[in-house]
């Protein structure tokens, strides 16, 4: 008995992870997240926990850790207490079997949750109570209706692997029986975060949301997760979630990592990661918290102020300054193009003659065909800035100042002149010197860090510029001088809106 209580080394804060999308958790996050919890859980023995995506079982582990020291004087007995707590207290379900048999490990010093070396000695199953079920995607119409995986992609006639990636937590329309009876008091975990979904170019789409959702339907007391921060302004599907999300005052607290490294050592996920808690019994501001380069700032706030998430505090008095001082005029977004203004995709291939026509920047300018073009917008007859749509491709840390737009990577097209999909216009005028005009306007770093506000991807498109004005009439050359005149922005918001965005002069030197 006493060897199975002995001290085993932690071996969890180097396990490579599975993929960028199924990234273990480092304890030390782990129990960040477990602080901001209500510590008395830990000193009642009735508490209830469920992991329902264990990959590593560190959540579990750290939880145990916790209840076997807040239970000491209740349960005196050592044995009787990681009994009672193992049996009865903690609960979880893996995401493949190697992660449950690793999860097992981490949870009973055991795979075997009856096995000789189990730190428990009241299981009759090898499973314990962290259960793994194979299960299939239940394809309609060629997609899972639950999570919406692609059948071309995860039949099958087309898997040559042993793993489906159909989460077992969200593969269902009734999570509660997969516990019979079950009530839990805490739901906490780090689920899967998206799934290739058919299209070009390894396109993905987000389904950590799916797990969020499944587990408010359990009505747990409490529920944390941690997820990318994408879902704060984009993201494929997350528009009903994210204004769900803001809307939702339960949500007592957001640590956001802009930098997903300081989270995950080693793992680069575009926009950063957060964890949230989520509380059932109580409402109110939400405390809002920023960590960069191991310091941290917070705020409490209500998260439904914008349409988006608006993740730096310092940011927040700058945009309700320019909102302000332009009333309900035109953003930027209402002016801007969607994608493929002129019905041509990214795959479009050039012609020998035609419409000229801006392609990737490594073609430039060639041709299409006028039958392939079209222009409901009245685009063509204009002057017109072009955008890219990657325009701060690669970077994916936003703790760093951004660039966006300088010479390089914008085009001035001419009457007459169309553009793919690699492109949108920004902005579209009847004279030279006007586009010149707003080029230069988009080109201050104060209309570049309103435009930071809403990106946490390498992609902008029009909604992005929900934060920038359109002014209208564009005349001379805009500076940012005359810019904070304009919207009344003092020195030290001018200083952080410097430190936060590159000069485009500095943009793609190395």
């Amino acid at each position: 008995m006493t060897q199975r209580l002995k001290y085993n080394p932690d071996v969890l804060t180097c396990l490579a992870n599975l993929s960028n999308d199924e990234v273990f958790t480092p304890p030390q996050v782990v129990n960040q997240m477990l602080d901001r919890l209500p510590q008395e859980l830990f000193c009642n023995k009735e508490t209830k926990f469920l992991d329902p995506f264990s990959k590593s079982g560190v959540f579990l582990r750290e939880i145990a850790k916790r209840l076997m020291k807040g239970l000491e004087c209740e349960i005196p007995d050592i044995y009787e207490r990681a009994d009672h707590i193992l049996t009865n207290q903690i609960y979880g379900i893996a995401i493949t079997e190697l992660t449950a048999l690793t999860s097992r490990r981490s949870l009973y010093c055991s795979k075997f949750a009856n096995g000789r070396y189990s730190i428990c000695s009241k299981f009759k199953t090898e499973e314990g109570n962290l259960r793994f079920r194979s299960i299939e995607h239940q394809f309609v119409d060629g997609k899972c209706k639950y999570c919406g995986a692609s059948e071309s992609v995860f039949g099958k006639k087309v898997r040559t692997d042993l793993e489906s990636h159909a989460y077992e937590f969200i593969h269902t329309d009734k999570p509660e029986k997969l516990f019979p009876n079950m009530k839990f008091d805490v739901i906490i975990g780090n689920p899967p975060y998206q799934l290739d979904d058919g299209g070009n170019s390894a396109s993905a789409k987000p389904i950590y949301h799916l797990f969020v959702e499944q587990a408010k339907k359990l009505n747990p007391k409490y529920l944390s997760m941690i997820i990318p921060s994408r879902w704060f302004i984009g993201g494929k599907g997350l528009d009903k979630f994210r204004e769900t999300m803001l809307n939702d005052r339960h949500i007592r607290s957001i640590v956001d990592y802009e930098n997903s490294y300081e989270a995950f050592p080693g793992v680069d996920i575009a926009g950063g990661v957060c964890f949230f808690l989520w509380s059932r019994d109580t409402e109110g501001k939400c405390t809002f918290v920023n960590m960069k380069d191991g310091k941290t700032t917070s705020t409490d706030r209500y998260l439904n102020e914008y349409p988006v998430l608006i993740r730096q505090a310092q940011a927040l008095p700058i945009i309700k300054k320019v909102l302000s001082a332009h009333g309900d005029g035109k953003m930027i977004s209402d002016i801007a193009s969607t994608r493929k203004p002129f019905g041509l995709a990214t795959t479009y291939k050039p012609q020998k003659e035609g419409i000229p026509c801006w392609f990737i920047q490594k073609i430039g300018l060639s041709y299409a065909t006028p039958t392939d073009v079209t222009d409901n917008k009245s685009y063509l007859s204009k002057w017109k800035l072009l955008l890219p749509i990657a325009p701060i491709a690669g970077q994916t840390d936003f703790t760093k100042p951004i660039g966006f737009y300088y010479d390089g990577n914008v085009r001035i097209a001419k009457p007459g002149e169309c553009c793919t999909e690699s492109w949108f216009i920004g902005g579209a005028f009847d004279t030279e010197k006007e586009v010149i005009s707003f080029k230069s306007y988009l080109f201050t770093k104060v209309v570049r860090f309103l435009l930071l506000q809403s990106v946490v991807s390498q992609h902008v498109t029009k909604q992005n510029f929900i934060f920038v004005p359109d002014l209208g009439k564009y005349e001379g050359i805009y500076t940012d001088k005359m810019l904070c005149e304009k919207w009344k922005i003092d020195i030290e918001e001018w200083d952080y809106i410097d430190s936060r965005i590159k000069s485009v002069d500095d943009i793609g030197l190395k």
